[in-house]
């Protein structure tokens, strides 16, 4: 496997894990304290309809945009979400910003379903159905940008693919196992991986998306092609830890409130 394929694999893994956590963590919440029966099919909408939207954009995508077009909006999208994730982490490790904290969100989600009327429509719970279903929905559809920008910018849809059912398959099993928040997994730590490596690949993809306006004699491409990508990321970490120590040392010198 390239270093490609398996930076696609493996960044595909962790954000779609990170949004299968979260929202775990609602159905959880709603299933717990308003009945499981009307959790379940709220989810169950959610996943349907992302379904769908899979099916209709993904075997669509790359038959209305050329694959250099593709490319540099695609890395131009992801450069972008990669640089909002690795904004975010690299403020928690300063210590500037609160590290997420699944229990306390788990806590807030039940302590809201608890105080919500109850209405029933269609046999459902409709509280339950409907906070259950615009979670997995709102958080699946960051994953599903994710997995089809990877796969119609790669040449290979597998490995982005295979990397969000492993993440889903782990992160349902380990809900059915134990029936509480999957708050020791170490999200924050993750979001910062996430963060490099959708920075990493959306800056590849952005400089070759150039050739949809480059002379095709002047063919723009990265040196040494893939093996570029673990010299960008190497690049994107430095950046990130000397942001880090810089705001640490900023927040030390500023005096206490």
């Amino acid at each position: 496997m390239s270093f490609s394929s398996l930076g696609i694999a493996v960044a595909s893994f962790l954000a779609s894990g990170v949004e299968f956590v979260e929202a775990l963590t609602i159905v959880l919440a709603m299933g717990l304290t308003r009945g499981w029966r009307s959790s379940l099919w709220g989810a169950a909408a959610a996943l349907a309809v992302l379904a769908l939207v899979i099916v209709a954009v993904g075997a669509t995508i790359g038959d209305h945009i050329s694959r250099h077009w593709l490319q540099f909006i695609v890395g131009a999208l992801l450069l972008t979400f990669g640089l909002q994730w690795l904004r975010k982490a690299i403020f928690r490790s300063a210590g500037l910003l609160a590290l997420h904290d699944e229990d306390a969100a788990f806590a807030e989600e039940s302590a809201a379903a608890r105080s919500a009327a109850h209405d029933s429509r269609l046999g459902l719970d409709w509280y339950a159905f409907t906070v259950s279903f615009k979670g997995v929905l709102l958080e699946g559809l960051e994953v599903v940008f994710i997995v089809v920008s990877f796969g119609a910018s790669a040449s290979d849809r597998t490995p982005a693919v295979a990397g969000a059912v492993i993440a889903f398959a782990l992160v349902v099993a380990a809900g059915l196992l134990l029936h509480r928040p999957l708050a020791r997994v170490p999200e924050n730590l993750i979001k910062y991986a996430v963060g490099l490596l959708l920075s990493t690949f959306g800056l590849f993809w952005l400089v070759e998306g150039l050739n949809a306006v480059a002379p095709a004699s002047r063919a723009i491409s990265w040196p040494g092609g893939d093996a570029a990508l673990p010299v960008i990321l190497l690049a994107w970490l430095v950046v990130a830890q000397a942001c880090v120590r810089s705001l640490r040392r900023a927040a030390a010198g500023r005096p206490a409130t």
